[in-house]
């Protein structure tokens, strides 16, 4: 099957960004529905020029003749080796699946019961395995929304929260937003994931004994920040200032075979009492470990999960998007352009496109400080 097209812009006002991805996406292989083919639009604009999606759409599906599209807006986007912050750029993917292969959902808003009756009978008949989703993170019910989605399709999602200074607009079909967007696939749309977690442990698992709230008292029956101390080793426990952004407690996901884990902030440290405040809410019982988030820890990590990925691909993947928190990307590798290069070295030169957002989605949970690497085979 004819791989993946995709090109990216970061031209002078949104006329010109989608003139150029155009001219990208026609380039080259004849773009046409082949028969039994259907094609699938990927796009993803820097808030910079949120307000401006709509017109974007419109000129790519007019142009293109792709009318099925989905994306959102990003602090960054990125694609195959690039990434684009603080101005105007986006990037697309025109994706040719089998006939029937998706189904693209406008925003669900406060439950899954929104979903349209065609979305309902596709889904009955489909029994989608994998979604690419968008969700708000202003929407309280995001998070129940995501969850719920995976239980009605038993699917495995992915996809990224939108991150914008000003509007907030995603795609599906038409330009929506508010809550949780995106495109289901077909049991016969063959695709691989990967979850970066961008962090390295640096102690054991140990078990809440004693908390209220996000404080946590004592962990194993001691005083937490006693095994705190004993886990980052004696330079950072003599001097608790310089832990801070750089140690992170991370809970363990029950039932996990890859040893992935949600990782919170470290929020605050009572010396005189021995606890420890953490940035979500905990109970007795609950399992939690510490881990160090920096450069060099995120690209170890990275490139662990690339490898891993690519040795169980039966082949080259077509495509892929990819899914990036706006806490990565030059705010952790350094450089505008590291962490996808990092991804180019190590796949090669697939097309990809994604953004980086205010959470990214894996397994229907919500994360952050990770990347999720979508590879469609």
């Amino acid at each position: 099957m004819t791989p993946f097209k995709f090109a990216h812009s970061d031209a002078e006002g949104w006329a010109g960004i989608a003139r150029e991805l155009v001219d990208g996406l026609l380039s080259g292989d004849d773009l046409t529905h082949d028969e039994g083919k259907s094609l699938l639009g990927f796009l993803y604009v820097t808030d910079v020029i949120s307000e401006d999606m709509g017109s974007i759409l419109t000129y790519l599906r007019q142009t293109t003749g792709i009318d099925d599209w989905v994306g959102t807006t990003g602090i960054g986007i990125c694609s195959t080796g690039v990434e684009f912050f603080d101005r105007p750029a986006a990037a697309a993917m025109a994706a040719r699946l089998p006939e029937n292969g998706f189904c693209v959902f406008p925003a669900l808003l406060d439950e899954t019961e929104e979903l349209t009756d065609e979305a309902n009978t596709w889904i009955d008949t489909a029994s989608a395995p994998f979604g690419i989703i968008h969700g708000d993170p202003n929407n309280k019910r995001t998070g129940d929304l995501i969850e719920s989605l995976g239980l009605l399709t038993s699917g495995f999602l992915v996809g990224g929260l939108t991150a914008s200074r000003s509007a907030q607009p995603q795609v599906a079909g038409d330009v929506t937003g508010g809550g949780v967007s995106g495109v289901l696939f077909a049991p016969g749309v063959e695709v691989a994931t990967g979850l970066t977690q961008g962090c390295l442990p640096v102690g054991p698992i140990h078990v809440v004994s004693d908390c209220l709230d996000n404080i946590i008292f004592g962990l194993d029956g001691k005083a937490a920040l006693d095994v705190f101390k004993e886990d980052v080793g004696e330079l950072l426990a003599r001097d608790l200032k310089r832990a801070a952004g750089y140690i992170h407690t991370a809970f363990p996901i029950q039932g996990s075979d890859t040893g992935d884990y949600v990782v919170r902030n470290l929020v605050g440290v009572d010396p005189d009492r021995g606890w420890l405040a953490v940035g979500d809410n905990i109970q007795a019982g609950d399992r939690v470990m510490f881990v160090r988030r920096d450069p060099k820890s995120a690209e170890e990590d990275l490139t662990n999960m690339l490898e891993g990925l690519k040795k169980r691909l039966p082949g080259d993947p077509r495509g892929g998007v990819y899914f990036s928190c706006t806490a990565r990307g030059p705010n952790m590798f350094g450089e505008e352009g590291k962490e996808m290069s990092i991804v180019r070295d190590i796949l090669g030169d697939i097309p990809i496109v994604g953004f980086f957002g205010n959470g990214e989605v894996s397994n229907n949970r919500i994360y952050g400080y990770t990347g999720v690497l979508a590879l469609f085979l």
